[in-house]
């Protein structure tokens, strides 16, 4: 049975779902909830769209940091963008997140909302 993972050192959910779940020993991943720019006191991060995807992924880390493990072991990741057009500084922020040189798998897509009126969200699964 899957166990449910929570800090405060990111932000609450905002729905009926975990910030992330665990499975159970001897499978050892984790599914992180996707995350928009939110800092842990519920505000919405306004800015550049780098700077969106910076606290973006500092959730996330907080949240797989709460379960043990770290982005590096991220193996997947899904990217829900509002514009497109914001790939590439996206992508120039992204990058420095995952240093190694081998980067998570990642899926990008274009979606014509996110909750709170966000630009960018991103969910990983990691292993722990």
């Amino acid at each position: 049975m899957a166990s449910a993972i929570s800090t405060s050192e990111a932000p609450a959910a905002l729905g009926p779902y975990s910030q992330a779940t665990v499975l159970p020993p001897g499978a050892r991943l984790i599914y992180v909830s996707g995350q928009i720019p939110l800092h842990p006191d519920g505000t919405l991060a306004s800015g550049t769209i780098g700077e969106e995807t910076a606290v973006c992924l500092s959730n996330a880390a907080a949240i797989l940091k709460e379960a043990g493990t770290t982005l590096e072991n991220v193996i997947k990741a899904t990217v829900f963008l509002t514009d497109m057009n914001d790939f590439a500084a996206v992508n120039a922020e992204y990058g420095g997140w995952f240093p190694g040189d081998v980067k998570p798998a990642r899926s990008c897509v274009e979606v014509r909302k996110l909750p709170k009126g966000a630009r960018f969200e991103v969910e990983v699964i990691a292993f722990v």
